[in-house]
Parts: C-alpha cells; structure tokens; sequence
C-alpha cells in the first residue's frame, strides 16, 4: 500500500467550487416553451433523457480531479540515500601473559584481566552495555600484541563479526610468544589507520605491563602517530604493585588447575609503565587512563565515547515518485469524453 502525500495540499480548497460546476454544467442552457405537456404524459423517458446528467457528472470529477493534480500528489522512495561520516578507530589490545590477573574484579578472582577487556570492547562498539552508545557509523579495528603484533580484524562496519573475533582472543599460550611489545602493536595500528581516509582517527592502546619486547620502540610509534594525525588514547589497567595471578604449568603455560578444577592463585608484583603511556598520549593529543577495576574500565569508554563523536552534518536526499499527471490524463479524458457526448448521443436541443 502506498505510502501517499500531497507537496501542496492546500489546493484542496477548491474542492468547494465542484458543486458549483456541477450546477452550471448540469443547468440547461434554454428552455422551450410549450402551451401543453399532456401528449407527453405516461410516454416512458428514453435512454437519452435518463443520462442526460452525465455530461455535468464527468465535467465535475474532471474538475475534482485537477484540483487533486494541483495538490502534488506523490510516494515516497522506500530507500533514503544519505553521507555519514564516522571515525576510524584501531583497538590495540595487551595479551600477554600478564593478563591472566585476577583483580579488575576483585569479588570474582574466576574473571581474568583479557575477559573484562574483551566485555567492555564490546559493550563499547555495540553500545549493549554501560561503556558507550556504541559506534555505528565508524569503522573498528583489533590489533592485539605479546612479544609480536597481529591484526586480528581490518577496520570494518561490520562489528558484529568484529565482536565474534574479539571473542575468541585468548592469552598467549606459548612462552617463546610472550612478552610485552607495546611499539609493534601501536606501530602496526598507525600502519592501518594512515591508509584510511576518514578525517578523524584514533588508537586506543589497552595494556597491563611494561614494553619488554619488539624491535619498534613505543616512543618512535607516538612519533609515527603523531605524524599521521592520529590520536592515542592510553589505558593502564590493573592493580597497583600487587595482584592475584595464576600459577602457569610450565607444560601448557596455561593456569594451573587442581583435580576439582581450581586455580592456584599467588600475589605477585606487577608493574605499568605509566610515564611511557602518559608521554605517547601527551605528543598524539591523547589522554592517559589508569584503572584498577571493571567498571573504572567502562568508565574511560564512556568518556572516550563522548570525546570521540563528531558532528555529523547529514545530508538526506528522498526522491519522490509524482503521481498528479495520472489525474490529469484522466481528467482530460473525462472532458473529451462529455464533450463527445454532449456534441453526441447527449446533444441537447435546441
């Protein structure tokens, strides 16, 4: 079903001049004057008497539906094409073997460090959560780094797989891979975000240690970002000095599990390199975020989240599909048909 509106619909005003054609058509033009009707009488009336009217019936909805015309009958496309620009945006995630910690929840020591990161990466993107309102129209990336960097998702719309992928990062689980290569891994985000056009672009570096790996220095991959006009928001995240961290079998360098399934668990000294993050946000125009817990985390989200909007000046272009020359044509023919007919089969006399 259509969709109908009318571009100027107060030409339905002359709607009320119908009736008044309707009495001039329909009015005859003489009349004849007779001494006597009573031959006529009980004589039946013929077709022509009958249909007399429809000549003024058709000049009236002709008239009707002009006026219809004029109002601008139409239909809305059910596409609207609109420009959108958002923000490029590369996720640059710590998943070294640190990140096995058990303190961003303190209540929950089941709930390791990468788990609370990778939920409140989501709820950031989707805006399903407390740390944003989600980020639609801009295009997400993952960089995830140990001892080496990797891509693990392209910058993308579609964030819904982005999520998926984000859901399978897991921490490392070879010691020869582990390690803390902050450079490489901001390195490699600026790598993929110089080759986007979008006019804003940003990096949020997320880590949990000190950059102990790699062949790329931090300070040169704030120079590079700088270069590039990109933003590097810097997270520090975990307990100060001390935190609950699984014993690793030397095996799989994975947690340690009893035989009923519990992790061993011992205080250990960690450490971030606060001043390092603090100065790679400083020369980028960023910030630095230092969070001890799950919902400090979600925090800094919301608040890059409200930093990073850009004003969108969105420019909608809705075609119409116009309908009034259909109502002309059949106006038209419904004047060419009681001219016929009046001229015709109707002509009135004398």
């Amino acid at each position: 079903m259509f969709d109908w509106e009318f571009r100027d619909p107060w030409f339905f005003l002359l709607l009320l001049l119908v009736p008044l054609v309707w009495g001039l058509a329909n009015r005859s033009a003489q009349h004849l004057i007779y001494s006597s009707l009573q031959l006529t009488m009980g004589i039946p009336r013929g077709l022509r008497a009958r249909l007399a009217w429809l000549p003024a019936l058709l000049i009236s909805l002709a008239i009707g539906l002009l006026v219809i015309a004029l109002a601008g009958p139409r239909t809305p496309d059910s596409e609207t094409k609109f420009n959108r620009e958002g923000i490029a945006i590369a996720m640059v995630v710590d998943r070294s073997g640190s990140m096995h910690a058990r303190d961003l929840i303190p209540e929950d020591t089941s709930i390791d460090r990468l788990t609370v990161v990778k939920r409140v990466f989501s709820d950031f993107v989707l805006g399903a959560g407390s740390a944003g309102r989600g980020r639609e129209d801009d295009l997400v990336g993952l960089i995830t780094f140990a001892r080496f960097a990797d891509s693990l998702c392209p910058l993308t719309t579609d964030h819904g797989n982005l999520v998926s992928m984000t859901e399978d990062l897991e921490i490392v689980a070879d010691q020869s891979e582990d390690g803390t290569a902050i450079g490489e891994g901001l390195a490699l985000a600026i790598e993929r975000l110089r080759r986007n056009t979008a006019k804003s672009k940003i990096a949020i570096l997320l880590t949990d240690g000190v950059n102990n790996a790699g062949d790329i220095e931090p300070k040169q991959a704030a120079k590079l970002a700088a270069d590039h006009q990109v933003k590097v928001y810097c997270i520090g995240a975990g307990s100060d000095g001390i935190a609950p961290i699984p014993q690793i079998d030397p095996r799989t360098y994975q947690p340690a599990r009893s035989r009923d399934g519990r992790v061993y668990l011992h205080q250990s000294h960690v450490e971030i390199d606060e001043e390092l993050l603090r100065d790679i946000a400083h020369h980028t125009g960023g910030r630095y975020y230092r969070v001890t817990n799950a919902e400090g985390l979600s925090e800094v989200y919301r608040e890059i989240d409200r930093l990073e909007r850009t004003k969108v000046n969105e420019i909608r272009y809705l075609q119409y599909t116009e309908h009034y020359g259909s109502f002309v044509l059949t106006a038209l023919s419904l004047i060419a048909t009681a001219t016929v007919l009046s001229g015709t089969f109707l002509r009135r006399l004398p």
